[in-house]
């Protein structure tokens, strides 16, 4: 079924069915896209399954379904209850609109949507003037409430060489602190993402600048001023010597093992 066949099932009952996400950033950019997510609004979760009876709830703390391969979501609002990345309070309703589900998003890039049947392009953060400018920003102080957004942010300047505004970079850092409550697993995650970048020493480079790569990367943290002798490094330090050589790694293999191993190949410099 395509989305427009099931957007117009939504509007037959009063309901909107919205693009979201990753997916109209990499349209925008000229990027392949893979996977398309959705938002549904205007209706509730009980008239969806009425329509779509062959949808599955996949959701635990909210509703999203997985209609025959398409990822659909209910729009949503969300309160933080506590430390951590999991700790939100989560509210769906048809009261909550596409512009306000887009505020709970991390950053601007990633708060567009676009209305499925009119077209209508919804961004009411200045995503795509920030496409334009190359520029990493948050969508507003909420930032805060989700540590691992400080690694999303890092991640994201990797893989599209963008850089990021000073008062996001002052956010990631108010959140230095709980950066511990993130599990190893979610952290490496991101960090294999951004190592499958063409520049991977910028997720690195964001960290250092927010003051917050010494949490989960002190091994990495401390070869900064680490010297070596100029003639055979006239790059400067261990930190800039192992940014250059991971960067380069790309150039030549995909495999994650090699480019991880060119990462930390000068580690005992920092001891």
């Amino acid at each position: 079924m395509e989305a427009e066949e099931i957007a117009e099932k939504i509007q037959k009952v009063g309901g909107k069915l919205y693009r979201v996400g990753g997916a109209l950033r990499d349209k925008l950019l000229g990027l392949s896209v893979h996977d398309e997510d959705f938002c549904v609004t205007e209706i509730s979760t009980a008239q969806f399954e009425a329509i779509f009876p062959q949808a599955i709830l996949r959701g635990k703390s909210f509703a999203v379904y997985d209609l025959e391969g398409k990822e659909i979501a209910f729009a949503r609002r969300e309160k933080k209850t506590g430390q951590g990345h999991k700790e939100f309070g989560i509210e769906t309703s048809p009261n909550i609109s596409i512009e306000e589900d887009l505020a709970r998003r991390d950053i601007t890039i990633n708060a567009m949507a676009e209305e499925v049947l009119t077209k209508e392009w919804i961004d009411p953060f200045g995503g795509k003037k920030d496409l334009q400018d190359k520029k990493i920003r948050a969508v507003s102080k909420a930032f805060r409430e989700d540590p691992l957004r400080v690694y999303r942010v890092a991640r994201f300047a990797a893989m599209l060489e963008f850089t990021v505004e000073e008062e996001t970079l002052q956010l990631m850092k108010s959140l230095k602190q709980e950066l511990c409550t993130l599990s190893a697993e979610r952290v490496f995650h991101e960090l294999e993402k951004a190592l499958k970048t063409n520049k991977p020493s910028l997720f690195f480079r964001v960290l250092q600048k927010a003051n917050v790569l010494d949490i989960h990367f002190k091994e990495i943290y401390v070869v900064i001023g680490s010297l070596q002798p100029k003639e055979y490094h006239p790059e400067g330090d261990s930190f800039e010597h192992t940014m250059q050589v991971v960067d380069k790694s790309t150039l030549l293999t995909n495999d994650l093992k090699v480019r991880f191993s060119c990462l930390v190949h000068d580690l005992g410099k920092g001891v």
